[in-house]
Protein backbone atom coordinates (compact mmCIF):
# COMPACT_ATOMS: atom_id res chain seq x y z
CA UNK A 1 0.00 0.00 0.00
CA UNK A 2 1.54 3.78 -0.98
CA UNK A 3 0.36 6.63 0.69
CA UNK A 4 0.28 10.50 -0.37
CA UNK A 5 -0.48 13.33 1.71
CA UNK A 6 -3.58 15.66 -0.07
CA UNK A 7 -3.62 17.59 2.89
CA UNK A 8 -1.49 18.09 6.11
CA UNK A 9 -2.99 19.69 9.16
CA UNK A 10 -1.60 23.37 7.93
CA UNK A 11 -3.30 22.86 4.38
CA UNK A 12 -6.31 21.60 5.89
CA UNK A 13 -7.07 24.48 7.83
CA UNK A 14 -6.03 26.86 5.25
CA UNK A 15 -8.53 24.99 2.94
CA UNK A 16 -11.48 25.08 5.48
CA UNK A 17 -10.85 29.27 5.53
CA UNK A 18 -10.97 29.68 2.43
CA UNK A 19 -14.14 27.54 1.78
CA UNK A 20 -15.33 29.75 4.14
CA UNK A 21 -14.81 33.37 2.97
CA UNK A 22 -16.24 31.38 -1.04
CA UNK A 23 -19.47 30.72 0.92
CA UNK A 24 -19.44 34.22 2.70
CA UNK A 25 -19.21 35.63 -1.17
CA UNK A 26 -21.98 33.91 -2.17
CA UNK A 27 -24.44 33.63 1.39
CA UNK A 28 -23.17 37.32 3.10
CA UNK A 29 -25.23 36.83 6.78
CA UNK A 30 -26.43 33.19 5.98
CA UNK A 31 -29.82 34.53 7.21
CA UNK A 32 -31.04 32.88 4.72
CA UNK A 33 -28.98 29.43 4.55
CA UNK A 34 -27.99 26.35 6.43
CA UNK A 35 -25.25 24.21 6.57
CA UNK A 36 -25.79 20.89 6.47
CA UNK A 37 -23.57 17.87 6.75
CA UNK A 38 -23.79 14.34 5.70
CA UNK A 39 -23.71 11.70 8.21
CA UNK A 40 -21.02 10.51 8.43
CA UNK A 41 -18.24 11.94 7.65
CA UNK A 42 -19.65 14.97 5.84
CA UNK A 43 -20.61 16.41 9.31
CA UNK A 44 -17.35 16.71 10.21
CA UNK A 45 -16.62 18.72 7.49
CA UNK A 46 -20.14 20.65 8.39
CA UNK A 47 -18.92 21.81 11.95
CA UNK A 48 -15.45 22.30 11.15
CA UNK A 49 -16.87 25.43 8.35
CA UNK A 50 -19.85 26.41 10.92
CA UNK A 51 -17.06 26.77 13.59
CA UNK A 52 -14.89 28.96 10.97
CA UNK A 53 -17.68 31.05 9.59
CA UNK A 54 -19.19 31.87 13.49
CA UNK A 55 -15.58 32.92 14.04
CA UNK A 56 -15.14 35.72 11.29
CA UNK A 57 -18.47 36.46 10.86
CA UNK A 58 -18.71 36.88 14.75
CA UNK A 59 -22.19 35.28 14.92
CA UNK A 60 -24.03 32.33 16.58
CA UNK A 61 -26.54 32.64 14.04
CA UNK A 62 -25.37 30.17 11.01
CA UNK A 63 -27.89 27.22 11.03
CA UNK A 64 -26.20 23.76 11.11
CA UNK A 65 -27.75 20.44 10.83
CA UNK A 66 -26.76 16.50 9.97
CA UNK A 67 -28.67 14.78 7.63
CA UNK A 68 -28.67 10.78 7.68
CA UNK A 69 -28.62 9.20 4.13
CA UNK A 70 -28.91 5.15 5.47
CA UNK A 71 -32.48 4.43 3.53
CA UNK A 72 -31.93 6.58 0.51
CA UNK A 73 -28.60 5.21 -0.39
CA UNK A 74 -29.40 3.17 -3.71
CA UNK A 75 -26.88 0.01 -2.03
CA UNK A 76 -28.66 -0.06 1.07
CA UNK A 77 -29.88 -3.14 0.98
CA UNK A 78 -26.71 -4.84 -0.28
CA UNK A 79 -24.96 -4.10 3.10
CA UNK A 80 -25.15 -7.00 5.50
CA UNK A 81 -25.27 -4.41 8.61
CA UNK A 82 -27.07 -1.30 8.23
CA UNK A 83 -26.42 1.09 11.04
CA UNK A 84 -28.68 4.55 10.54
CA UNK A 85 -27.00 7.12 11.84
CA UNK A 86 -29.24 10.62 13.46
CA UNK A 87 -30.64 13.20 11.15
CA UNK A 88 -30.83 16.47 13.32
CA UNK A 89 -32.29 19.26 11.52
CA UNK A 90 -33.60 21.84 14.29
CA UNK A 91 -34.65 24.33 11.64
CA UNK A 92 -37.00 24.19 8.90
CA UNK A 93 -34.99 24.33 5.41
CA UNK A 94 -37.88 25.55 3.54
CA UNK A 95 -36.72 28.14 1.30
CA UNK A 96 -33.40 28.66 2.54
CA UNK A 97 -30.45 28.13 0.61
CA UNK A 98 -29.08 24.40 1.87
CA UNK A 99 -25.22 23.58 1.40
CA UNK A 100 -24.73 19.87 1.57
CA UNK A 101 -21.26 19.31 2.84
CA UNK A 102 -19.48 15.97 2.67
CA UNK A 103 -15.71 15.18 2.96
CA UNK A 104 -15.07 13.25 -0.26
CA UNK A 105 -17.26 13.70 -3.87
CA UNK A 106 -16.61 10.17 -5.71
CA UNK A 107 -19.21 8.95 -7.80
CA UNK A 108 -22.00 11.14 -6.88
CA UNK A 109 -24.30 8.62 -5.68
CA UNK A 110 -23.99 9.73 -1.74
CA UNK A 111 -24.96 13.42 -2.72
CA UNK A 112 -27.58 11.62 -4.55
CA UNK A 113 -29.17 9.94 -1.65
CA UNK A 114 -28.54 13.67 0.33
CA UNK A 115 -30.70 14.89 -1.94
CA UNK A 116 -33.44 12.60 -1.62
CA UNK A 117 -33.12 12.69 2.17
CA UNK A 118 -33.21 16.01 2.08
CA UNK A 119 -36.42 16.46 -0.32
CA UNK A 120 -37.78 14.41 2.25
CA UNK A 121 -38.19 17.01 4.57
CA UNK A 122 -39.52 20.20 2.53
CA UNK A 123 -38.17 22.55 -0.62
CA UNK A 124 -35.35 24.04 -0.45
CA UNK A 125 -34.67 27.48 -2.18
CA UNK A 126 -31.56 26.00 -3.76
CA UNK A 127 -29.22 23.66 -3.12
CA UNK A 128 -25.39 23.96 -3.28
CA UNK A 129 -22.53 21.26 -2.84
CA UNK A 130 -19.27 21.93 -0.76
CA UNK A 131 -16.73 18.68 -0.55
CA UNK A 132 -13.26 18.60 0.67
CA UNK A 133 -11.92 16.48 -1.06
CA UNK A 134 -13.10 16.03 -5.18
CA UNK A 135 -12.17 12.57 -7.15
CA UNK A 136 -12.54 13.99 -10.20
CA UNK A 137 -13.04 11.45 -13.47
CA UNK A 138 -14.79 8.92 -11.22
CA UNK A 139 -18.57 10.18 -11.56
CA UNK A 140 -21.77 7.54 -11.99
CA UNK A 141 -23.84 10.66 -11.87
CA UNK A 142 -23.96 13.82 -13.27
CA UNK A 143 -23.07 16.03 -10.10
CA UNK A 144 -20.41 18.60 -9.22
CA UNK A 145 -19.45 20.72 -6.56
CA UNK A 146 -19.93 24.55 -6.09
CA UNK A 147 -17.61 24.53 -3.38
CA UNK A 148 -14.06 22.16 -3.63
CA UNK A 149 -11.19 22.58 -1.15
CA UNK A 150 -8.78 20.43 -3.43
CA UNK A 151 -9.49 18.77 -6.56
CA UNK A 152 -7.84 15.28 -7.23
CA UNK A 153 -7.17 12.70 -10.35
CA UNK A 154 -7.90 9.33 -9.10
CA UNK A 155 -7.94 5.69 -10.41
CA UNK A 156 -10.03 2.98 -9.21
CA UNK A 157 -7.88 0.84 -7.13
CA UNK A 158 -7.13 4.40 -5.13
CA UNK A 159 -9.17 5.79 -2.22
CA UNK A 160 -9.07 9.02 -0.38
CA UNK A 161 -9.21 8.96 3.37
CA UNK A 162 -10.00 11.78 5.70
CA UNK A 163 -8.62 11.57 8.94
CA UNK A 164 -10.23 14.26 11.47
CA UNK A 165 -8.61 15.57 14.59
CA UNK A 166 -11.80 14.77 16.92
CA UNK A 167 -12.07 10.97 15.78
CA UNK A 168 -8.24 9.60 14.42
CA UNK A 169 -5.93 12.29 15.98
CA UNK A 170 -5.07 14.18 13.47
CA UNK A 171 -6.45 16.31 10.65
CA UNK A 172 -5.33 15.12 7.18
CA UNK A 173 -6.53 13.48 4.14
CA UNK A 174 -4.28 10.81 2.37
CA UNK A 175 -4.71 9.36 -1.39
CA UNK A 176 -4.00 5.62 -0.78
CA UNK A 177 -3.08 2.85 -3.42
CA UNK A 178 -4.09 -0.91 -2.69
CA UNK A 179 -1.29 -2.32 -4.43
Amino acid sequence: MQKRLLLNSKHFEITISRLCYQLIENHNDFSQSALIGLQPRGVFVARRIHRRLSEILNSEKILIGDLDITFHRDDYRRRDIILPSETKLNFSVDDRKVILIDDVLYTGRTIRAGMDALLDFVRAKKIELLTLVDRRYSRHLPIEPDYIGIQVDTILSEKVKVYWKETDGEDAAWLITEK
